[in-house]
């Protein structure tokens, strides 16, 4: 999730080397939520289910792995998507750089933990923009 401006502040100096040794060292390239490798293109149906070529088995959005049918029409339902890890805020505060706060995370596993945060931020936003409308006449842009 993008830092908004009046967080940056919460950012450590060293964030870059925090989230290397987080990505890298501990998860050792892979998301912690389902397994995807870092940096690798990988096919996935869309709900979760991805191709690990390094077992040679379809897995589950939590890793585990699966079976698919023969029967199952998969190729056409298949696209590939470049997995990039990011270190997540377990407990969403930013200030709260601990390591057992740290998690890598790639982009499906990222959305689904920031879910609820960037629900309550969305509506906070909205909010905002229909008062401003309100105190002064104009659009709820």
């Amino acid at each position: 999730m993008p830092i908004r401006p009046e967080h940056r502040f919460f950012c450590p100096i060293n964030w870059a080397q925090l989230s290397a040794v987080i990505r890298f060292g501990r998860a050792k390239g892979c998301c912690e939520g389902c397994g995807r490798p870092h940096g690798r293109l990988v096919y996935h149906l869309g709900d979760g289910r991805w191709w690990d070529a390094d077992a040679s088995q379809w897995r589950d959005g939590w890793g585990r792995r699966i079976r698919i049918s023969v029967e199952a029409d998969i190729l056409r339902q298949a696209r590939r998507t470049r997995v990039v890890l990011a270190a997540a805020h377990r407990d969403h505060d930013t200030s709260n750089n601990a390591d057992a706060n740290l998690a890598a995370f790639c982009q499906r596993c990222h959305m689904i933990h920031d879910r609820p945060e960037l629900k309550r931020r969305r509506w906070r936003t909205l909010f905002r923009r229909k008062a401003l409308g309100d105190l002064f006449g104009g659009p709820y842009v």
